[in-house]
């Protein structure tokens, strides 16, 4: 048996990708930047909100956020996007019927807003602490202290790690399918594994995977480029800068 011609058989295929390569772009790549992007969108929002209660003054305040982020790390991505899919369709299918599609959603950025959340406050932890010392020492109460100074910049830092979690939400996005979407809502994965099953071979799932690095090596790269610019690169504006601006608004 030609060893490399049974490869070719298996993977390189051209009339299989060929023939799933429109429902590919149409469908499948579409909904997979739909559930990474509403996803990273409505996990940052939450995580900004989880890193904000990790560091408030109060326990009362810390300790679910903290108990939030241990559990969504600590639960498998699909174990996760199960319970939530398939335990809430009963109480959401009043709203949009028995549609999966929301609530792969909401799986996903609950589970992202738990690491969206340790990257924000890791990076407003790194902002030095004479930073809102200074926006006090300027008339800042201590919630404008944060939110126009130490946030921001916090924010600034940890960009490079932000664009890795939304790396990751692509390549989770193909774990929706268990919650088994209509034939509209399928992403890269479902379409390419649903039609290796159909002809016999796995050349459409090497073609989704081609997709995904499509989407996922320029973000890579995006991550790169942010991070080189933040450890060389001269910023655009110097905390200070930013410092004495505001306290000439704030006047």
């Amino acid at each position: 048996m030609d060893v490399w011609s049974t490869l070719g058989d298996t993977f390189l295929d051209w009339e299989s990708m060929k023939a799933v390569l429109p429902e590919m772009l149409k469908v499948g790549l579409v909904n997979t930047l739909i559930l990474a992007a509403a996803s990273v969108v409505l996990g940052t929002v939450l995580g900004m909100a989880v890193a904000v209660l990790a560091l408030s003054r109060k326990r009362w305040l810390r300790w679910p956020a903290k108990i939030y982020t241990d559990i969504f790390r600590g639960l498998p991505a699909i174990l996760t996007i199960l319970l939530i899919g398939q335990g809430l369709s009963p109480i959401t299918r009043h709203w949009w019927g028995p549609n999966p599609y929301p609530l792969g959603i909401l799986a996903l950025s609950l589970i992202a807003a738990a690491y969206i959340g340790e990257i924000f406050r890791s990076g407003i932890q790194s902002v030095e602490k004479g930073q809102l010392e200074a926006a006090r020492a300027l008339g800042f109460s201590y919630s404008d202290g944060m939110r126009l100074v130490v946030i921001p910049q916090g924010v600034r830092r940890v960009l490079p790690a932000l664009v890795n979690q939304f790396i990751a939400l692509v390549k989770e996005s193909s774990l929706v399918y268990f919650l088994g979407l209509l034939a509209s809502q399928r992403e890269l994965f479902r379409i390419g594994q649903d039609a290796a099953a159909t002809n016999g071979n796995l050349s459409p799932l090497l073609l989704a995977g081609i997709f995904y690095l499509i989407i996922t090596v320029p973000l890579t790269h995006l991550v790169n480029y942010f991070d080189k610019r933040l450890r060389e690169g001269r910023p655009a504006e110097s905390e200070d800068v930013v410092l004495e601006e505001l306290a000439h608004a704030n006047r």
